[in-house]
């Protein structure tokens, strides 16, 4: 299933931040919720809106380095659910080859924002894992809590 990031929210804890970042597709008005890591959260947002902080943080210079060896982020593909932890596919292509690697959704997630690179999820896992876009309504931007 073809998806985009709908948004990356953020609600406050008794144990502090958690993030969570909401894939649409264009099928139904539901997303699908994968829960990550703040710096992650943070990560998406900025190559959402193509923030140059001045030095690489590690996803800027992860896709330095590979894109100075010649190769390029085709697509993402949130491809599985292993105990309730979300596995992610990178399609790199390279002057050689082309590859998949095992990635973390957040992580792979981040590269696509800087590329603008198809993201897709596998109808199984959307369907496990579908909830109502506006259960998240109430969460915060990123943007406005990290700003």
């Amino acid at each position: 299933m073809d998806a985009h990031i709908e948004g990356v929210r953020v609600a406050e804890t008794p144990t502090g931040l958690a993030a969570v970042v909401l894939l649409g597709v264009e099928e139904s008005e539901d997303v699908l919720p994968i829960f990550i890591g703040i710096e992650e959260a943070t990560s998406i947002a900025r190559g959402q809106d193509a923030t140059d902080i001045g030095r690489p943080l590690t996803h800027d210079l992860m896709l330095d380095v590979m894109e100075e060896l010649g190769g390029r982020i085709e697509r993402v593909v949130v491809s599985g659910l292993d105990e309730n932890t979300y596995v992610a596919d990178l399609h790199i292509e390279t002057p050689r080859t082309a590859a998949v690697v095992d990635a973390r959704p957040s992580d792979s997630l981040a590269l696509a924002a800087r590329t603008n690179a198809d993201i897709e999820i596998e109808a199984d896992v959307f369907e496990a894992g579908r909830e109502a876009a506006d259960e998240y309504d109430d969460l915060d931007d990123v943007r406005e809590v990290m700003a």
